[in-house]
C-alpha cells in the first residue's frame, strides 16, 4: 500500500498551466526529493498532495482513503492525522514553548501526548529548550522544532517544501537527516521539495520539468 498516491493531477493558473498529467507515488518509509528552481511548481505541488489547495484535475490518495470530494472538516481531520507538513518558514505560535508547539496536532486534536512531545524534542536535541518560546531559539532550533511537530501525530507521509532555505549549510544537512531519520523510524513517507541539489545527497530524486516529475 502507498503512503500517497496521485494520479493525473493537472493545475493551473489563469496565465500558467503548471501539471498537466502528473503521477506520484510514495510508499511507507519511502524518502523522495523534487528538484526544481523557483517557480517550477514545487510549492504547488506540495499544497495539492497536502490538500491545502483543492484539485482541479486528477485523483489523491492519502493510503486507502481518496481525498477528493471529502469535505472541508474531515478533510483537516485527516491531514492532521495522515500528513505532515514542514514549511521554509516554521510557523510556530510565538505564544508557545518548544513542546507545547510540538503538541499544536494534539492540542488542536483534543489528543495532547506531552510524553510522545518530549520524546521528539529530545530526537531533535532539544530536551534542554523545551521551555524556551521561538523568540529564544536559534533559526535552526526552531526549524527542528517544526520537524518534530510534524512527526507529532505518527503520519504516513510528511510534505517538506524548502524546508532548510532559510538556514546555513550545517544546520540544513542537519534538519534534513533528522527529518530523513525520525519519518523512517515512524514509517512515514517523505517528500522533499528544494532547488539545492547539492542538499539533497544520496536521496533518489524526480526533477520537475515541463509539468511532469522526471527520473533523476
Amino acid at each position: 500500500m502507498w503512503a500517497i498516491k496521485a494520479t493525473g493531477l493537472g493545475f493551473s493558473y489563469p496565465d500558467l498551466t503548471l501539471f498537466e498529467g502528473l503521477d506520484l507515488e510514495l510508499r511507507p518509509g519511502e524518502l523522495r526529493a523534487v528538484l526544481g528552481p523557483s517557480g517550477s511548481g514545487k510549492t504547488t505541488l506540495v499544497h495539492l498532495l497536502a490538500g491545502i489547495l483543492p484539485l482541479q484535475k486528477g485523483r489523491l490518495w492519502w493510503g486507502e482513503v481518496e481525498v477528493g470530494g471529502l469535505g472541508e472538516e474531515e478533510l483537516a481531520r485527516l491531514r492532521r492525522e495522515r500528513v505532515g507538513l514542514v514549511f521554509q518558514h516554521h510557523y510556530l505560535l510565538d505564544e508557545l514553548n518548544a513542546l507545547e508547539n510540538v503538541m499544536v496536532p494534539g492540542l488542536i486534536s483534543g489528543r495532547p501526548d506531552r510524553p510522545r512531545a518530549r520524546e521528539l524534542l529530545a530526537a531533535v536535541g532539544l530536551e534542554r529548550q523545551a521551555n524556551r518560546r521561538p523568540a529564544g531559539l536559534s533559526g535552526g532550533e526552531r526549524q527542528r522544532v517544526a520537524v518534530a511537530r510534524a512527526l507529532f501525530a505518527r503520519p504516513r507521509v510528511v510534505l517538506a517544501d524548502e524546508p532548510t532555505g532559510s538556514l546555513d549549510r550545517a544546520n540544513a544537512r542537519r534538519v534534513r537527516d533528522l527529518l530523513a531519520e525520525l519519518a523512517q523510524e515512524n514509517g512515514a513517507a517523505v517528500l522533499f521539495a528544494t532547488h539545492d541539489e547539492d542538499l539533497i545527497g544520496g536521496w533518489p530524486a524526480w526533477r520537475l520539468e515541463n509539468g511532469h516529475l522526471v527520473e533523476g
